[in-house]
């Protein structure tokens, strides 16, 4: 059994197996399917068992990712890189258009996950949110949907990327 202790300012609730976690910078909910996993929470504790310890510690390192993102967040920096034509960048729901890429006609679009934030400031592009996994997905979707496929790539540089 894994103990973890849940910090002030994080308000845990726990039912079979998902968890939700509400703090200052929104909530975060995860299911854990498909794993013999027992939760429970006593307090300021969540005691996580499981046969399989990998399982355990998976739960564990989770619950406490999600208090610390609803707690201080997680935030991504990438930026934007052209040579000839700027691109801009335009949210549409759950959808962020990339316009001008290439000097492309037709926008390129990239899914936005969950409640990620997405900052733009000239040339810097900033994505913030309280989950971890969303943040980073998010971030992918951005890169992947820059991908150059029929060109060079060493000639041609340009795209969304990340820098820390």
């Amino acid at each position: 059994m894994i103990e973890v202790k849940i910090p002030e300012g994080v308000e845990f609730t726990v039912s079979s197996n998902v968890l939700r976690a509400k703090g200052r910078m929104g909530e975060v909910v995860r299911e854990f399917r498909g794993a013999p996993l027992s939760l429970s929470l006593e307090g300021k504790v969540l005691r996580v068992s499981s046969p399989d310890r990998a399982v355990e510690g998976t739960a564990a390192s989770h619950a406490s990712i999600m208090c610390e993102g609803v707690l201080k967040g997680f935030e991504r920096r990438m930026v934007i890189r052209f040579a000839h034509f700027p691109v801009t960048l335009e949210t549409k729901g759950d959808t962020l258009l990339i316009k001008n890429f290439l000097g492309e006609k037709k926008p390129r679009k990239a899914k936005i996950i969950g409640k990620v934030k997405i900052d733009v400031k000239g040339q810097d592009v900033k994505l913030s949110g309280p989950d971890k996994e969303a943040v980073g997905q998010t971030a992918a979707n951005i890169r992947a949907a820059t991908r150059i496929r029929d060109k060079d790539g060493r000639v041609f540089q340009d795209g969304i990327y990340n820098v820390g």
